[in-house]
């Protein structure tokens, strides 16, 4: 089995970024930032992860990390 780790938390972290300035910068609702920082999402949609990655400058992969067995 393989894992998709997300980590949008540790980017914010790391810009010392706020979720809700996150917020302002990708028109995304409060409810879908906190599930995403949080990791509490099956899924994303790519419009969503198009967003995240400008806001944040960055890639998909940067966001979301596969690890393999």
């Amino acid at each position: 089995m393989f894992m998709i780790k997300n980590n949008l938390s540790k980017i914010l972290g790391e810009k010392r970024m706020k979720m809700s300035e996150l917020q302002k910068l990708t028109g995304l609702g409060k409810t879908t930032v906190i599930r995403l920082y949080y990791d509490r999402t099956t899924n994303i949609n790519f419009e969503t992860l198009e967003k995240l990655c400008k806001a944040l400058n960055c890639t998909a992969h940067d966001i979301l990390e596969y690890i393999p067995d």
